[in-house]
This record gives C-alpha cells, sequence and structure tokens, in this order.
C-alpha cells in the first residue's frame, strides 16, 4: 500500500487492476472491452487525443461520421452508487426474511443452501461479457438470506454481536473510504500481485473447508466463540485484511471505469463488486468479535 500524487488517465489495460475476483477481468472497465461489447451494433468509443494529423478541438475532417455513445450512455459515480444503494436494499430485505420469519431449525439448512446458490450463481455470472443483471439479483438475494441466517445465528449465541458488526463494517468501511479519498492510499506494484494471489488462495481454502462442513467435519478454520482456535482466529483475521486491500482495489477500478467512459450498465458490476466485498468483510469481522465472547 502506498500515498502517491494524482495521475492522469490512462488507457493501459493493466494500470489498474482489481484483487475482487468480480472486477478483475482484464476486459472490464477497459477501451477494447467497450468496443468489443458493442461492435455488432456499430458502437465505438474515441479514446485518442488531438494531435498531429488530427483536427483541432471543434473541427471535423470532411465525410466525419459522429460515432454512437454506448447504448444507455456511460458509467458515472453516481451511477455506482445508485446501483449499490438498490443491491444493498434487497440484500437487507433478502437478510430481513431470514431473521423475523424462519423458525431457529431452518436457520443452519437455508443458510446453507443459499450459499450453495450464491456460490454457483457467482461462478456463472462473473465471467460473462455482458452484465447480467438477473444473475445479480439472484445472487444478492441468496446472499441476503444467508447473511440473515447466519447472523441470526450469532445473534443466539452472542446478544448484540450483529449491530456491533455492522458498526464495525461501516467504521472500517469509512476509514478505507477516507484513505482513499483525501490519502490517496492504493495498492499498487508487487503488493498488489500479492494481494490478488492470497484471494485466490484464500478463495480456495474457503471452498475446501465449506465442502468438509458440509460433510460434517472441520479444518478448524471457522470456528467461533472463546475456543475458537489459532487457525480461526487467523482465517478471521486474513480476510480482514483482504477484504480492505480489495475496497482499496474496488474503489480504484470503479473509478478507473467512469474515467474510460465505460457503457452505464457496467455500474450493475461495479456496485456488485463493492457489495460482495463489503460482506465478506462483515462476516470476517462478526466472526472475529465472536472470539471475544464466552462459549
Amino acid at each position: 500500500m502506498d500515498q502517491r500524487p494524482e495521475q492522469g488517465p490512462s488507457t493501459d489495460r493493466s494500470a489498474v487492476r482489481s484483487t475482487n475476483p468480480v472486477l478483475s477481468r482484464r476486459d472490464a472497465f477497459t477501451p477494447g472491452y467497450q468496443q468489443a461489447s458493442y461492435q455488432n451494433l456499430g458502437y465505438q468509443q474515441q479514446y485518442a487525443q488531438p494531435g498531429y494529423g488530427q483536427p483541432l478541438q471543434g473541427q471535423q475532417p470532411y465525410g466525419y461520421v459522429p460515432q454512437a455513445q454506448a447504448p444507455g450512455g456511460v458509467m458515472t459515480i453516481n451511477d455506482v452508487l445508485a446501483k449499490t444503494g438498490t443491491l444493498f436494499v434487497v440484500l437487507l430485505a433478502a437478510a430481513a426474511v431470514s431473521w423475523f420469519f424462519l423458525p431457529a431449525t431452518m436457520l443452519y439448512p437455508v443458510a446453507i443452501v443459499s450459499s450453495l446458490v450464491a456460490l454457483v450463481t457467482a461462478i456463472i455470472i462473473t465471467p460473462r461479457h455482458v452484465v447480467s443483471v438477473p444473475g445479480i439479483m439472484v445472487y444478492t438475494l441468496a446472499e441476503g438470506l444467508m447473511l440473515g441466517a447466519w447472523s441470526r445465528v450469532f445473534e443466539y449465541r452472542y446478544p448484540g454481536i450483529v449491530s456491533q458488526a455492522v458498526l464495525g463494517t461501516l467504521a472500517a468501511s469509512a476509514v478505507v473510504f477516507a484513505a482513499y479519498r483525501y490519502l490517496n492510499v492504493r495498492v499498487s506494484g508487487r503488493l498488489r500481485r500479492i494481494v490478488t494471489l492470497s484471494v485466490i488462495a484464500y478463495a480456495v481454502v474457503a471452498f475446501i473447508n465449506f465442502i468438509v462442513v458440509i460433510a460434517g467435519g472441520s479444518l478448524g478454520l471457522t470456528n467461533i466463540g472463546a475456543n475458537a482456535g489459532p487457525l480461526s482466529w487467523l482465517f478471521a483475521g486474513v480476510g480482514v485484511v483482504l477484504a480492505v486491500f480489495c475496497l482499496l482495489t474496488d474503489l480504484e477500478e470503479c473509478e478507473r471505469g467512469v474515467r474510460m467512459g465505460a457503457p452505464a450498465k457496467e455500474s450493475w458490476r461495479a456496485a456488485f463488486g463493492l457489495m460482495v466485498t463489503l460482506v465478506w468483510l462483515y462476516t470476517n469481522i462478526l466472526r472475529i468479535l465472536s472470539f471475544f465472547r464466552g462459549n
């Protein structure tokens, strides 16, 4: 993590790459992606700067045909904020269903099934060139059901812990945003590559642990409570650190999408990535707080 002065816009595809798998596509938020996505519809985007051999500003060459904008306009920060807010409303509504209406005996089954649905949906929609808004909504609903069920389980065992985790997540997010906005903190170079590989490794280990837990076993990585053990402490702590790094790169990736003039629909992808990171941060903070509670 470093602090560096403002830099001008860059069209280098490798200049910014999110460590979040949702936003780490090599063609996401880039001029090449935008052109490829709409070339069959006749849409192209001009990124060249005026220079030698190019018309001066305000003048067009003979025979010039204006280029059409991508359908729906281009991505803006307001779009990303609006879409992120929409997803969180859906997420919280689904979580409220699990929290208020599920009997205690159904919390674990619903949490496991909704986790599987969310995982499969994410695997399907993340690699797609075209943003799937219905797919994102399905993921958000499943994630909300899972989040509400697990949160209710924690609240049963440790009263008041959910509100503490929510406040902790909001505080951590505010600090990250302030560091990004006012201190110009970025994740770059070798550190970015290390974080990316670490996120992939973490996801693989988490998936293996999930399968083992479903099968009735335990690797000792996701225990909760005062006697969770060192592996659970380590796994949750690493999760928080990686989530913070991912949030920094998510913000940078969103800013790059706006700067590059990505299609407006890409704001759904950006919002999706932010939601995934924030939920990940919340779940790890929730587990860490449980370590300080009695069993």
